[in-house]
């Protein structure tokens, strides 16, 4: 607990950052251009497609029918395009998380590293090759996790747990292995792994949660459609903030991690390029030790 939560107001700090700030607008364009072409083209269809879907479910339709009854007329009009948004902000954010993962995590480890990490060696537990196959991999699996389970999202209770929830693995096997990937050899990145699985999917679930309030911003299909060029550059701007407090998060956590393994093994090697000092023996004529205090 006391890692979480000093992991925790650490990235926070640097989220305040005028660096991060800059970090954070770079995903901004590409996924702006992404958003705004979906709304353009596929945000009416979409909307007539989820309300089918709605309309074919009998037990929700007696339900929706029930509370029309009961004056609730506009609940059916508002839980359209909510449903969409719940659908859609899961596909930003994996894509955000991509974006981010190329090209803002490598800066923010490093000014982490910087500040905090600069004694720790470097045991290159990976390769830029084995990090971008990792992040692939991992994504296809969320991807497919999303699109199994995309007919739970139309259960109200569900779509507010499922995105987060498979936003919060993916968050961290990307960005523990991004955050590590330098510093750890594979067996040290597994054992923290292992060691702190629960607290780093905490972090990934949080934060999940936290990436899927931007998508408030959009439950009104009225005020998506008048305030469209306002909201959703501020949405994403949101999102990359949050995966940037994310990434820093994980960095935090996961690099001091590391530096309580190794100093509880006694493998803590200061610096990058410092080798490890020989130990003189008592035995050896050529370097004996030196007395304490001379």
């Amino acid at each position: 607990m006391p890692l979480f939560l000093d992991s925790f107001w650490r990235a926070l700090v640097y989220c305040l950052m005028p660096r991060v700030m800059l970090l954070s607008l770079l995903p901004l364009a590409m996924l702006l251009v992404l958003s705004v072409s979906w709304g353009y083209f596929y945000w009416s269809p979409t909307q007539e497609w989820v309300r089918e879907i709605l309309a074919s479910w009998q037990v929700l339709q007696g339900m929706m029918d029930w509370l029309q009854d009961k004056g609730a007329a506009e609940l059916q009009a508002v839980m359209v395009p909510l449903v969409v948004i719940f659908a859609i902000t899961p596909v930003l954010v994996v894509i955000s998380l991509l974006a981010v993962s190329l090209m803002m995590t490598p800066a923010l480890v490093d000014l982490v590293v910087q500040r905090r990490f600069a004694h720790l060696a470097l045991k290159h537990g990976g390769t830029t090759l084995t990090s971008l196959v990792w992040t692939v991999g991992s994504t296809v699996i969320a991807m497919g996790a999303m699109v199994i389970t995309l007919p739970l999202w139309a259960v109200p209770p569900l779509m507010f747990i499922l995105p987060p929830l498979i936003w919060g693995w993916l968050s961290y096997r990307v960005m523990v292995f991004d955050a590590l990937v330098n510093h750890a050899s594979r067996d040290e990145r597994l054992a923290i792994g292992r060691q702190h699985r629960a607290g780093l999917l905490t972090i990934g679930v949080l934060t999940g949660y936290l990436g899927a309030l931007p998508s408030l911003v959009w439950a009104s299909g009225a005020v998506f459609a008048a305030a469209f060029l306002v909201l959703i550059p501020l949405a994403i701007w949101i999102y990359a903030l949050v995966f940037a407090f994310t990434s820093l998060w994980f960095a935090h956590y996961s690099l001091a991690a590391l530096e309580a393994l190794r100093a509880e093994s006694g493998t803590v090697v200061m610096g990058a390029l410092v080798p490890l000092p020989e130990v003189a023996s008592a035995d050896d004529p050529i370097n004996p030790p030196r007395p304490p205090f001379g």
